[in-house]
Formats: structure tokens, sequence, C-alpha cells
């Protein structure tokens, strides 16, 4: 979401039972409904409910503030400076890529950004192009077994390409 709509998340946005938060959109977008994982729910809920409507402190100024002291603790703590180009933004251009690599679901990542023009969601998607499109891909490939071994090679990020038989067949980018 963007840092606009994180700032106007209500309690009353977040459902506990089906695990997702309502986005009131900002931009002309269209409103959308998220899931979220166990591990977000749970750290939500441990934040303290002052006496406002909203989750997170309301003002983008102050979020984006926050966000900066972070980023450069962060950035110097690792002596890397290219942290410090990091914004709200970028999480949500990384997201969107990620989704659309994962899927190939172009409208799925329109819907996620709550975008109302395709030619928005383009753009992610050329990142995408960019980002998992070489010439010369090479990979290490693996054959499972049985569970165990499928097991072992997930653990050591091999990625699930097909099944014949018995046999599952992994990859993994070299």
């Amino acid at each position: 979401m963007r840092v606009g709509e994180l700032a106007q998340l209500k309690w009353t946005d977040l459902d506990k039972e089906r695990k997702t938060i309502n986005i009131t959109p900002e931009k002309g977008s269209n409103p959308r409904i998220l899931p979220i994982s166990d591990k977000l729910l749970g750290m939500i809920n441990s934040l303290p409910k002052k006496d406002r409507p909203t989750i997170f402190q309301p003002r983008k100024n102050i979020l984006r503030e926050y966000f900066s002291l972070q980023r450069k603790e962060i950035a110097e703590r690792f002596n890397n400076p290219r942290i410090k180009q990091i914004t709200f933004h970028t999480f949500r251009h990384w997201k969107a890529t990620m989704e659309q690599h994962e899927t190939g679901d172009v409208f799925h990542v329109r819907n996620m950004l709550g975008h109302k023009s395709l030619n928005s969601t383009l753009i992610y998607i050329n990142l995408s192009e960019a980002t998992f499109t070489e010439a010369n891909d090479k990979f290490t490939c693996k054959v499972a077994h049985n569970p165990q071994e499928e097991a072992e090679l997930i653990e050591a990020g091999f990625t699930h390409v097909n099944n014949r038989g018995d046999l599952a067949f992994y990859k993994k980018r070299k």
C-alpha cells in the first residue's frame, strides 16, 4: 500500500477473523482487501491502541521521518549507503514485481495495487522482466526421489519445476 493509505489505516480496517486489511484508497485508485499473514496480524495486534482510530501515526510526514531515521541507522550498521535510497514506494514496487513474477497475472497485480489503469501496472512488469530475465540463465537441476529429498531441495532454495512418475524435478539459478 502507499504511505498515505498506511497512515489512514484504522483499527476497524483490520479483520482479525479473516486475516485481511481493508485499504482505503488514495490517488484515485480502487479500494481493496488484502490478506495478511499471522505474523503481521500478531505484530499489528501488539501495537498500543492509543486514543486514536488509526493504527499508525496518521500524518505521512511523521511516518516518513521515522522511516528515514531507521533507514539511516541500518545503512550505517551494515555500512551500505544504498540502503538510504529505499523509500516506502520501493517496497510497493518490490511486492508488485514479486507477485507478477510468481503469478504471471498482471490483473492480479493491478487489483493488489488498486490501479484503475493497466498501464500503471505495466511499469512493474517491465521491472520484473529486467530483474528476472537474463540472456544466459544457468540453473542447477536436481531430482527428488522421495519427500525427504524434496524437503531438502526446497530448504536449499530450489524451485519445483515438474513431476514425472515418482520423480520431482527442481531447479535453482546458479
